[in-house]
């Protein structure tokens, strides 16, 4: 058993989870809408690995695994979920160019702060109803996916789920501020180019369309507001609370609330959030559902116990594989994220950067962050963030916001149709123009 775990058939489950969750929703999309059966996939690979891993001596991995990494991970997520839940956003302005591009800006803005999925599900209601009059509309859905769902939450741990496992992994909530410029170029660059492109399209607006847009009207208004305060005091705990400015949550001899005095936080602030927050607003207005924080709960406890011995494996491996450049960790995590889930792409990766040997990672320079070379960890963030982008399953509010758009009847693009259209003409070139230029 124990030279199983070892081996490269280790990698098996934690590949064949990661299939299922690219693939079932594809193929068997009625079947794969239910999370029991997600969790039967789940526990279907996961018990299998779980005792291997035991058997094999690899059982303090799994404990790290699940105690250090899946139950902050975990929390984090939900707490931000339950407060920008009970956050209502409204009204009906004229959809001229720059006013959806505003809107593009400022989901471009929040996602760095309320997380991608929190900025998008704020968002994405009022910009349909503001659109509803407008015929082409279906471009200004992709730019949202791409800025809003993904591109904007590159500049904290809180903005996309594998910003937050490589802060866990070490890198000091600031550092990710030093990515500053690559959000700056690519998210400027992707506004500018929509705000072109839906000025051409507002030009061929039929003039009934535009007459329409102009006479309904409702101002902007925000219900919920105290869960601002809530997601403040989220952002203040995954800062502060931590073991760089508290050594003893790190000691394992510590007491348990003080190993997990931040998750402990965030569940207080969720709790809160739950019991100050109207019904309406959370539950008739908002249209707030458990199912989808449900999935991440199943299907990433799957994912954190078959990623194991993966992990285990990518990092005694590392100089075999041949990652000599900083463009091939962006490339191979952007291209895995594209099609795979973004966050266990990314922790991957992190492992292979860090089974290098020294004098490989001598080559990449002499800063080290989270255990690894800087610009490999840089390389790695840019891949996960801006490539979860690429198609639907990329990312998680990818396919949410979809949804909601078709469900307003918005015609949207079908999964190759989205790639061919948008993203491999519209993003890939401006993802490379960022390698080129930063890495």
């Amino acid at each position: 058993m124990e030279q199983f775990v070892h081996s490269a058939w280790s990698m098996l489950p934690f590949a064949m989870m990661l299939l299922v969750i690219a693939v079932a929703p594809l193929i068997v999309a009625e079947w794969w809408d239910h999370n029991k059966h997600k969790l039967a996939v789940s526990l279907l690979l996961t018990i299998p690995t779980a005792v291997c891993l035991v058997m094999g001596g690899m059982a303090k991995e799994l404990e790290h695994q699940l105690l250090s990494d899946y139950i902050p991970f975990v929390v984090l997520l939900l707490s931000l979920y339950v407060i920008t839940g009970g956050i209502h956003l409204s009204g009906d302005i004229q959809a001229k160019p720059w006013v959806n591009t505003l809107f593009l800006t400022v989901g471009w803005l929040l996602a760095s702060i309320m997380g991608t999925t929190g900025a998008a599900m704020l968002l994405i209601r009022p910009l349909l109803a503001t659109n509803q009059q407008r015929e082409h509309k279906v471009h200004t859905i992709l730019f949202f996916i791409a800025l809003v769902a993904n591109c904007g939450g590159l500049l904290t741990p809180l903005g996309d789920p594998p910003l937050f496992m490589l802060f866990l992994r070490g890198a000091e909530f600031s550092w990710f501020v030093s990515l500053f410029p690559q959000w700056l170029l690519a998210g400027g660059l992707l506004l500018l180019i929509y705000f072109v492109i839906d000025s051409y399209y507002y030009k061929k607006e039929h003039p009934a369309s535009l007459a329409a847009d102009s006479n309904e009207h409702l101002p902007i208004k925000i219900q919920g507001k105290t869960n601002l305060v809530y997601l403040v005091c989220v952002i203040l705990s995954v800062a502060f609370i931590h073991s760089g400015t508290i050594p003893q949550m790190d000691i394992a001899t510590s007491p348990m609330w003080i190993k997990y005095m931040r998750e402990i936080v965030l569940i207080l602030l969720m709790l809160l959030s739950l019991y100050t927050t109207k019904h309406q607003v959370r539950y008739e207005l908002n249209k707030y559902s458990w199912a989808p924080i449900n999935e991440v709960i199943v299907l990433f406890f799957g994912i954190f116990v078959t990623m194991t011995p993966a992990l285990a494996y990518l990092n005694d491996h590392a100089e075999a594989l041949g990652f000599a450049h900083t463009w091939q960790f962006y490339y191979a995590t952007g291209a895995l994220s594209s099609f795979l889930d973004n966050t266990p792409t990314a922790v991957a990766f992190h492992s292979v950067a860090a089974g290098l040997t020294p004098d490989q990672i001598a080559t990449f320079g002499s800063n080290i962050v989270a255990g690894i070379p800087e610009v490999l960890l840089q390389a790695i963030c840019l891949g996960a963030v801006f490539f979860g982008s690429m198609t639907y399953i990329g990312n998680g509010p990818n396919f949410m916001v979809k949804a909601i758009a078709e469900e307003n009847g918005v015609n949207m693009p079908s999964f190759f149709g989205y790639m061919f259209k948008f993203s491999l003409i519209v993003l890939l070139p401006v993802y490379i123009l960022v390698q080129l230029i930063f890495l």
